[in-house]
């Protein structure tokens, strides 16, 4: 059977998935009668929640006698580890990209990583259907993007095709009828090439892992040279130059949204490989009489770091399931096997482990579905990671892309200008502007949350890493002390409403709170202790004017990237399955104050 290996590629939220579970329906994949779900392809609750994807996925579709193996990817910057990664396996990339929006940052990101590969580009303008779409102009910028990427004149030379995945049809010109996919499907069939036929000793790359509590770890890959059979020997040439000696027990063959059993995979082919305990992404399966290893996966370095630390609150085991160490070490360095861009460090402290990724958002997905999983711990403020060049102290930089109103651009241009961001790039549409900055990471913790109040949410606004330049000078911090709380105990509606000029609240009458805990934010610069238990003095004397009616504004809800914003360097967020707690690093007032006096005296 005739194959064609295809990546899907595309910025956050212009429709691969949705795309793609259209292409699942009308190549029959799904049995007569059998109810599917939206976005099939979205698997964990997480991706269904947020609506983007952040883990690669394989299936395969037959059309035309021709087996198509697609690779859906994230779209997102902070997961460009999973897109380096996957992008080995294809021979052609589909590039979906919005027919109102056109290229975004995240479309130029994985665009350049699947030209540097020699990657055949298949263009689908999707959303064609939308109001104000325009799909001429589109196609146009598209072209623009490919020249200014140095595409060889073979990419210049690309395919496309007008979609609307939601409805599920594709169109070679504007004019034509809208019915279904097949033309999409006939031009990758008739314009991707099948993978190259290479003679020889068998070489395959893992270019991703799978788990299953029944077999183990599941390597998956593209087999580059000769051919795998079940119950082969091979040899497994690690990452850092060492070689394994194993047996595969099954081999298996993307089909539809599953896998098949075979006995054998040919050159080409992606295919997943169990048995193998010791292998690991990266790694090179290889004949064991010639065991050449393929080119490692570069993979960009990560730049924000965290300290993950067991919980040591009052409220420590109330939730989670997971609470030791032990079991926070086993879960971080288990993700850490299955993904690239993330390092898990041991500290000389037992309890803490410092954690390295591509962003906030890399880091929160982790954690989230680390507390959904049971596990409690503390994460501290994040740090990003500097490196020396030329004997200079140097720090990742961002290219920050802002759509925003042209009334409030000048909000956002002066509030970048104070974290050290340079504005190289604006342009001003009737309605909105579109700006583009370079800006040190440091500077984009708590970018968002604070331009989203600044603009009443209208700003939008997506960040890539660029490269590493030397440092760009200090960065202001918060400039707001926290509200703490003095004792144990439930938080009283009373208490808060006397509170209320002080500053806005994380939380609300009723809630279990303890001595240390952050429960708001303060309007000056110091931190305040207060005591939120406070109740009512009660006697029976009652009087119109003394008595005064408690109105407690809502608290201000935080997720995992908003607190991880938000906090200062002594300060640390409480992660639970149940509650997201921000909280000191030291809970006694009295040791806080000598903390503060032991690093005034010692000059930090």
């Amino acid at each position: 059977m005739e194959i064609r290996n295809v990546a899907i590629i595309a910025h956050v939220d212009h429709g691969k998935t949705t795309l793609v579970d259209q292409i699942l329906r009308q190549c029959d994949v799904f049995r007569e009668g059998q109810e599917v779900q939206e976005r099939i392809l979205d698997s964990n609750d997480l991706e269904r929640e947020r609506g983007i994807t952040i883990t690669a996925k394989n299936f395969a579709v037959t059309y035309e006698g021709v087996r198509v193996n697609l690779i859906d990817t994230p779209g997102h910057a902070d997961f460009g580890g999973e897109v380096e990664r996957v992008l080995k396996m294809a021979d052609s990339v589909l590039l979906l990209v919005d027919a109102f929006e056109g290229p975004m940052p995240q479309t130029r990101f994985v665009l350049q990583k699947a030209l540097q590969l020699n990657l055949k580009p298949v263009v689908v303008i999707n959303k064609v259907d939308r109001p104000n779409a325009r799909p001429h102009e589109v196609l146009d910028e598209v072209f623009h993007l490919f020249c200014e990427l140095e595409a060889n004149d073979d990419q210049l030379d690309f395919r496309g095709v007008y979609a609307a995945g939601r409805d599920g049809w594709a169109i070679g010109e504007l004019g034509d009828e809208r019915v279904n996919l097949f033309p999409l499907l006939d031009m990758i069939v008739a314009h991707v090439p099948p993978p190259e036929i290479v003679e020889g000793p068998t070489q395959m790359l893992v270019a991703a892992m799978d788990h299953s509590d029944y077999v183990g770890r599941i390597g998956i890959g593209r087999i580059m040279r000769g051919s795998l059979n079940a119950k082969d020997k091979v040899a497994i040439l690690k990452r850092d130059g060492s070689t394994v000696q194993s047996q595969i027990k099954r081999l298996y063959v993307f089909d539809n949204l599953g896998k098949s059993e075979v006995e054998e995979v040919g050159c080409g082919d992606i295919c997943a490989v169990v048995g193998l305990e010791s292998v690991d992404i990266g790694d090179t399966l290889a004949d064991p009489e010639h065991s050449e290893p393929l080119p490692l996966i570069a993979v960009d370095e990560p730049t924000l770091s965290l300290s993950f630390m067991t919980n040591d609150s009052p409220f420590y085991g109330k939730d989670g399931k997971y609470v030791t160490s032990r079991q926070v070490r086993a879960r971080l360095y288990q993700e850490a096997e299955r993904d690239v861009a993330l390092r898990v460090e041991d500290t000389p402290s037992a309890d803490t482990f410092k954690v390295s990724g591509r962003g906030i958002l890399h880091l929160s997905i982790l954690m989230e579905n680390m507390r959904r999983e049971g596990y409690e711990f503390m994460v501290g403020q994040p740090q990003v990671i500097y490196r020396e060049i030329d004997g200079h102290k140097a720090e990742p930089v961002e290219v920050l892309n802002v759509d925003i109103p042209n009334d409030l651009a000048g909000t956002v241009i002066e509030y970048a200008a104070t974290r050290r961001g340079e504005m190289v790039n604006m342009e001003q549409g009737e309605e909105r502007a579109k700006l583009e900055f370079h800006i040190p990471s440091r500077g984009l913790i708590g970018f968002r949350s604070k331009m989203l109040r600044a603009t009443g949410g209208e700003i939008v606004m997506h960040h890539r890493f660029f490269q590493y330049e030397y440092f760009k000078g200090s960065v202001p911090q918060r400039q707001s002390g926290s509200i703490i709380s003095r004792d144990k105990g439930q938080a009283v509606a009373f208490a808060l409403d006397a509170l209320q000029d002080r500053g806005v609240f994380f939380i609300k009458p009723g809630d279990e709170l303890y001595n240390g805990q952050v429960i708001g934010e303060h309007t000056k610069e110091d931190d305040l202790v207060v005591n939120a238990q406070k109740a009512k003095q009660l006697s029976n004397m009652r009087a119109s004017g003394s008595d005064r009616k408690m109105k407690v504004a809502p608290p201000v809800i935080m997720g995992i990237e908003e607190a991880l914003e938000h906090i200062n360097a002594d300060e640390c967020v409480e992660i639970t399955p149940n509650h997201i707690r921000l909280r000191k690093l030291l809970l006694d007032e009295n040791d806080r104050k000598q903390a503060a006096k032991r690093a005034s005296l010692s000059g930090e």
